[in-house]
């Protein structure tokens, strides 16, 4: 087998875990590797550190499948890496037949993404040293999984960077286009063919969860209250108004929640499931939101949901200024407004719960500046938006937004929004999308929520 020996003065990213090595990381090559296959990676010294796939036209030359020797990438070896991931997924995801069940460098098979819809496979091949043994890899899932069909998804940009083609379609079996799975105990229907990556967002699926306490505990701000009342000859707690008329209204304590790039709803399916009172639900996409409203009714949830196709930042903008025409008109003649005249700005409504999950930002470094831009718009309105005492959840899944950024950005726009903003929780990906410590760029979503006050 070729080898690749590295330089003396690289440094030792290898070494802490990084499989990634870069060309000017490189100070030859020994032997003639074709692209595509294994090499040995050895240091300046010939001391064997890891094999991986090679390809010469990419700026990441080598990326390592083992630090161990391993002659050949055929169907047994990557059988043998399937039923690890199989077996990582089952046991943290007692039950479920739906995640990512290959998350590339994080489950040590560099440039290969495999979600699993039930009976349905979709995959992405990312890299040459992957395309090259699709069908090894197609054999190895019929052999593990036993799937109804495989759907191959690799139609990103990412790939020609490798020197291949986007591409996409169906690779074994039947695979219909629209699949349906449940997480979180709910309905999802999910577009394999049109819908975005893969056609859904693993990611954040115990982040959906985690808004579970944020949906009940807002019947008292409208004067709602449990009371003894008698009923066919019994006192039963009830719900009763200020009026002391008896509420029929079942989620009368829940949340009124916004939910922003909504894409398929899954925010929004979570909210109405742990009792949110009523969900606007809104993205950009005329296809997003009927994929939403069919997750919806498939849920029985139309009931509680707006629907709303509009630019985030547009509609944010305009919902913000017509809150701030209501509170001058409010104020009257101490700020000189004419309240006979009908207001200019539209909108104007405000939410318990403002949810933000926007695509990414900063898809490289150079564009972090436009996308701190971006975030602070995005959470500055949507935080004016927010009930007094209620909250705001938000994420980034850009990598070059770090953490620390990310958090500075939205402490910067709670300043300027004259808000005191209280961290309830900070997540990260799923258990389906593990990360390799030293692997940083496994570490891309940031996940928070945060209480809202007034500084004033």
């Amino acid at each position: 087998m070729a080898s690749v020996v590295l330089e003396r003065s690289r440094k030792k990213r290898l070494e802490q875990g990084h499989p990634w090595i870069y060309n000017n990381e490189i100070a030859s090559v020994e032997g003639s590797p074709e692209p595509g296959d294994l090499v040995n990676v050895v240091n300046h010294q010939g001391r064997y550190l890891a094999t991986g796939y090679y390809n010469p036209a990419s700026q990441i030359t080598v990326r390592v499948i083992s630090y161990h020797p391993v002659e050949t990438m055929d169907r047994a070896f990557f059988a043998e890496r399937f039923r690890g991931c199989l077996e990582h997924r089952e046991r943290f995801l007692k039950g479920d037949n739906a995640y990512r069940l290959v998350y590339g460098e994080a489950d040590f098979l560099p440039g290969l993404i495999v979600d699993r819809f039930g009976d349905v496979l979709v995959v992405q091949l990312l890299t040459l040293g992957m395309d090259v043994h699709r069908t090894d890899i197609v054999d190895a899932l019929v052999e593990v999984l036993s799937p109804q069909g495989i759907y191959e998804r690799s139609d990103v940009p990412v790939r020609e960077l490798e020197g291949l083609e986007q591409t996409k379609g169906p690779l074994y079996g039947e695979c219909p286009r629209h699949v349906t799975v449940m997480e979180n105990g709910l309905f999802v229907k999910v577009d394999i063919e049109e819908g975005q990556k893969t056609g859904y967002f693993f990611d954040q699926r115990e982040n959906r969860a985690s808004i579970a306490p944020l949906m009940t505990g807002w019947g008292g701000r409208s004067g709602i209250t449990l009371q003894e009342v008698e009923q066919d000859g019994q006192a039963v707690s009830l719900p009763v108004n200020k009026s002391g008329k008896v509420v029929t209204f079942p989620y009368w304590d829940g949340a009124t929640v916004l939910e922003c790039f909504s894409h398929t709803g899954s925010f929004t399916l979570n909210a109405c499931k742990y009792g949110a009172k009523k969900v606007t639900c809104l993205d950009i996409s005329q296809h997003a939101i009927e994929s939403a409203r069919e997750n919806v009714v498939l849920n029985g949830f139309e009931e509680r949901v707006e629907f709303v196709v509009a630019d985030a930042f547009q509609y944010l903008r305009e919902q913000v200024k017509g809150v701030e025409e209501r509170r001058q008109r409010a104020a009257g003649n101490a700020e000189k407004v004419d309240t006979s005249k009908k207001m200019t700005a539209g909108g104007g409504r405000t939410w318990d719960v403002v949810i933000l999950d926007p695509p990414a930002f900063a898809k490289t470094k150079s564009a972090v500046k436009g996308a701190c831009r971006g975030y602070k718009d995005i959470n500055l309105h949507g935080m004016k938006l927010v009930n007094e005492g209620g909250y705001l959840v938000t994420a980034s899944c850009s990598y070059h937004m770090r953490p620390d950024l990310f958090l500075a950005t939205i402490q910067e726009a709670a300043a300027d929004a004259g808000k005191i903003l209280r961290l309830i929780e900070w997540r990260a990906a799923g258990k389906d999308h593990p990360q390799i410590l030293g692997v940083d760029e496994g570490h891309y979503l940031k996940f928070a929520v945060f209480e809202v006050r007034s500084r004033a």
